[in-house]
């Protein structure tokens, strides 16, 4: 999964990326561990993998990992290629979904690049770029479509008519997931690659004197709530400078933090576990003596997907997956105990794989 954190000059965006990013560089032995300067790498917190590590006296845990991209640039006039606009844009393309940070705090030791705090004015600069750029494409692909259409091809009827609705939209500044109804439609629209498509996440960045007000007492962060509502996306309240100095503490420095300040948990895992909710994502483990795991798939995904997940072969010969629940498995005191008390079940090709399964697949190539 790969989260891409997008805003104007002076919201916090720098801060909470870079707060985020020191977390992910304390961290050793995970895939892909070289990463470029704007990219960081991020385990997903799951308090199971060390239940189940102490279980299996195991020699390694790997989590989930999280990838953020803190994409720059952003300036009027980004959808023409002003400023770092195609860069931007292109940044974007690549990411499953978007973190849009937008400023809730008035300071006047931080300048705003527009002179006054206005959090959705800042939304709509950034998403008026977004909507720009993806108009260009679907105007382009409408034209080519809508020719076909008429030329005979009645098949494409579908297509006018979702990419008219989408144009309709973006005209008013809307972004195109809202005209996206079926599921053909979103198999139709994902091969548009368009921006508006994604998965937005605002967070919303406050001050650390609002931190332990009530949500629905803070003006900027309701008017954000608002918009969010209208255009089906998430809301998340942050403060970008307690996660900065979140970062610089060990594990129990933190934990004291945290109940110093009435918070359940940082940011960062409130925005892990938005993103795994807005993409449908959940966690499935392996565990053994040598590596307790895990791996992170589409909620309704099969058994033999996910055992793709750990290598192709065993999708392909892929015999039955062995299933016990996390919750399961830490009641009966281990896998052996779990199977004499029959919650080890025998599961084949048609079993949906449920978050805190643990799994051993059975395969034969």
């Amino acid at each position: 999964m790969e989260l891409g954190v997008v805003g104007l000059p002076n919201v916090g965006k720098s801060t909470l990326f870079n707060a985020i990013t020191k977390v992910g560089a304390e961290v050793a032995n995970y895939p892909f561990c070289t990463i470029e300067p704007n990219v960081g790498i991020v385990p997903v917190p799951d308090e199971r993998l060390n239940v189940l590590g102490k279980m299996y006296n195991t020699k390694k845990i790997t989590p989930a990992v999280l990838k953020f991209v803190d994409i720059a640039g952003l300036v009027k006039g980004a959808s023409r290629g002003e400023g770092l606009g195609n860069k931007f844009l292109g940044a974007i393309r690549e990411c499953d979904a978007i973190v849009h940070v937008v400023r809730c705090f008035n300071d006047p030791n931080i300048t705003h690049v527009d002179g006054s705090v206005d959090p959705i004015r800042d939304i709509e600069t950034i998403n008026t770029e977004l909507a720009l750029a993806d108009l260009e494409t679907v105007k382009t692909k409408l034209e080519k479509t809508e020719k076909m259409y008429k030329q005979g091809n009645k098949e494409l009827l579908t297509e006018v008519n979702l990419l008219k609705r989408i144009a309709e939209l973006l005209n008013d500044g809307k972004p195109a997931r809202l005209a996206i109804q079926t599921d053909e439609e979103k198999k139709l629209a994902s091969s548009y690659f368009l921006l508006t498509t994604k998965p937005v996440i605002y967070a919303c960045n406050i001050s650390e004197d609002d931190i332990s007000k009530d949500e629905d007492s803070l003006e900027y962060v309701q008017k954000v709530k608002a918009y969010a509502e209208s255009e089906n996306a998430k809301v998340l309240v942050i403060c970008a400078k307690i996660e900065q100095e979140l970062s610089e503490l060990d594990e129990e420095e933190k934990q004291m933090f945290l109940e110093d300040l009435g918070l359940s948990g940082s940011g960062l895992e409130k925005i892990i576990k938005l993103g795994y909710e807005t993409l449908g994502q959940i966690s499935f483990l392996t565990a053994g003596e040598k590596e307790v795991r895990a791996w992170t798939i589409i909620k309704g995904t099969k058994a033999p997907g996910a055992a793709g997940k750990i290598h192709s072969d065993f999708e392909k010969g892929f015999i039955r997956a062995d299933v016990v629940s996390y919750e399961n498995l830490v009641a009966c005191g281990g896998y052996n105990q779990a199977r004499e008390a029959g919650k080890v079940r025998s599961e084949g090709k048609d079993y949906e794989v449920q978050d805190g399964d643990v799994i051993l697949f059975k395969f034969n190539v």
